[in-house]
């Protein structure tokens, strides 16, 4: 058959709205504010052959997981259990999937009895059991994480299993706000399964499959000629995680990536071995990290489907904290995991310093509560992955208080908190001096306080960047580390530093500060345009002694302008220092 360039492109457009359309219906179904308004779910069309052929890129940390959980879990089931109008539901972290939230519904699609693909929906449900309300507390066995649900079905032709239903839910604390999220979930894929047909009944059965063969070869020959615009040669990266939750050593990770003509490698040889502590990555979650970090050195518009992941190789060693088997625990993964995305942009930076940023807060900076409402018994769970800094790039300011690398959800409003829950957020703010100097600087942190004021409740982070904030580059500075404390301003209770990994009882009254850190410089601070520093000062976000100490900017207070001569003076002196050491 020939293929229309037009109708390609029509088709190629069809099957991304069929993700698209697919997230509509998810977010617009869901109950739970992490899902329905921070967007923590990917929604993914995969063909007979289990190859992802589009995808909803609501968050692409998922990205890795739905490659290798489908194909993985209709192995394992069976294709010939699967009629239409079924569902599986899946959550196995080391079955191809990431930590035990993040819950996995998928099923076939037929068009007149014969296979046409799998849709798949995946959220993370803020809550699935385990021994801390939100499912994210730090312990030492998957077992102590939640209910691991291995591929079972939990929609039977059209029907929802509830014998299965009411199994998954009896493990869970938030039944009625995971029992809507399960169902948006169903809703997206029959939705996605729909709109599907209509596509194999508008073009045939025989031309749909040529036009989707057509689209992963198109990818595929994009993808080849972007991985030979990144300069051939061996990058390598070190780096850690501040702590493990149990321990105190670090967690040490290391990349050596290889891009040679069309071919790029990613090897992780180096790494920790696993921990029996929540810092554990999956193989589906470094994966993702590789496959977003090439992605973005790739044009916007390049596709993402099996074209594209097919010339993605990976060396992690099974055993160890980038390729956990059972039964370490995973939840914390996702903090290794953008911790790697990190390294390899830093690593990248050797052949293509236009093309990346400084580090950025590379945390999730995960916060979870439950709280008993007391006027009507219900159990009520919350989760969020807190904004930070994003790193300055080679001709920017990292932005302020923004999720970053694969990490795209928004940023739970104060409002619908506090009407969902018995519970305050007493501030929000961004951090005065967080920025990582530079001549382009770090973006700010961002600082969010949880107080309840009636009801005790248990609170849980996990985090990172309690040691050692995110560094530099290219003579940047780095910035400000993270700090977790408890009740910070109040005069009549006392204030303790929290690690960036725990569970705590809250009484009454009680407050967590969660303060995230500044992204690092991009290029030495005393090269920043004084305006640019001026503004800074004028906006509350650079102190005036900052200003002066290490950008070697003087400010008139009293008419808040530069003084250049002072100024002049000031850089002289900074940059003379830093060349004699």
């Amino acid at each position: 058959m020939r293929i229309d360039p037009i109708q390609f492109e029509v088709v190629r457009s069809a099957l991304t709205q069929v993700a698209e359309e697919m997230a509509a219906a998810l977010r617009r179904s869901a109950y739970s504010t992490n899902v329905k308004t921070r967007q923590d779910f990917s929604c993914a069309f995969f063909d007979r052959d289990c190859r992802p052929i589009s995808q909803a890129f609501t968050q692409p940390v998922h990205l890795g997981s739905f490659v290798e959980l489908i194909p993985t879990s209709v192995e394992v089931y069976g294709e010939e259990n699967l009629g239409p109008g079924d569902m599986l539901v899946v959550n196995n972290p080391f079955g191809g999937g990431s930590h035990l939230n993040d819950v996995t519904v998928f099923g076939p699609v037929h068009h007149n009895g014969e296979l046409v693909g799998y849709v798949a929906s995946l959220a993370h449900h803020v809550d699935v059991g385990g021994g801390a309300p939100a499912s994210i507390g730090p312990f030492q066995e998957i077992f102590q994480e939640g209910v691991i649900i291995p591929p079972v079905k939990l929609v039977n032709n059209g029907e929802i299993n509830e014998d299965v239903f009411k199994l998954i839910l009896a493990q869970i604390r938030s039944k009625r706000v995971t029992t809507g999220d399960f169902r948006a979930q169903v809703a997206a894929n029959t939705v996605g399964a729909r709109r599907l047909v209509d596509l194999v009944e508008k073009y045939g059965p025989k031309d749909f499959d040529q036009y989707v063969e057509a689209v992963l070869n198109y990818t595929d020959r994009r993808t080849r000629a972007e991985i030979a615009n990144i300069p051939d040669g061996v990058y390598t990266q070190e780096g850690f995680l501040d702590y493990d939750g149990f321990s105190d050593k670090i967690v040490n990770l290391k990349v050596e990536i290889t891009v040679e003509g069309e071919s790029v490698f990613f090897d992780f040889d180096g790494c920790d071995v696993q921990r029996r502590a929540p810092v554990n990555s999956t193989k589906a979650m470094t994966f993702s990290a590789c496959a977003y970090a090439l992605r973005a050195l790739m044009a916007s518009d390049m596709p993402v489907n099996d074209g594209f992941y097919r010339h993605i190789k990976m060396n992690a060693r099974a055993g160890t904290v980038v390729h956990a088997v059972h039964p370490a625990p995973v939840v914390g993964g996702w903090e290794t995991q953008v911790r790697i995305n990190d390294m390899i942009f830093r690593a990248f930076s050797a052949g293509m310093p236009q093309r990346v940023a400084s580090s950025t807060k590379a945390m999730m900076a995960q916060a979870g509560f439950g709280i008993i409402d007391r006027e009507n018994g219900e159990y009520h769970c919350n989760y969020e992955a807190l904004a930070g800094g994003y790193g300055g790039r080679a001709t920017s300011d990292g932005p302020d208080a923004v999720q970053q690398h694969g990490q795209n959800t928004e940023n739970a409003p104060v409002e619908e908190v506090e009407s969902h829950f018995p519970m305050r957020v007493s501030r929000l703010s961004l951090i005065e001096d967080s920025e990582g100097p530079g001549k382009f600087r770090g973006g700010l942190g961002m600082r969010r306080d949880y107080h309840f004021p009636d009801d005790p409740a248990t609170f849980t982070i996990l985090s990172d960047r309690d040691i050692a904030g995110p560094r530099g580059i290219f003579g940047g500075m780095d910035g400000r580390k993270a700090y977790y404390l408890l009740n910070p301003d109040d005069p009549d209770q006392t204030q303790e530093a929290l690690t960036s990994k725990c569970v705590i009882e809250l009484k009454p009254g009680d407050t967590v500060s969660f303060q995230t850190p500044g992204g690092g410089g991009y290029g030495p601070p005393v090269e920043r345009d004084p305006q640019l520093v001026l503004k800074d000062v004028i906006g509350g976000k650079v102190g005036r002694g900052r200003a002066h100490d290490l950008y070697g900017v003087v400010i008139d207070p009293q008419t808040n302008s530069i003084d250049e001569a002072a100024t002049v003076k000031a850089r002289t002196k900074i940059t003379s220092l830093r060349d004699s050491n």
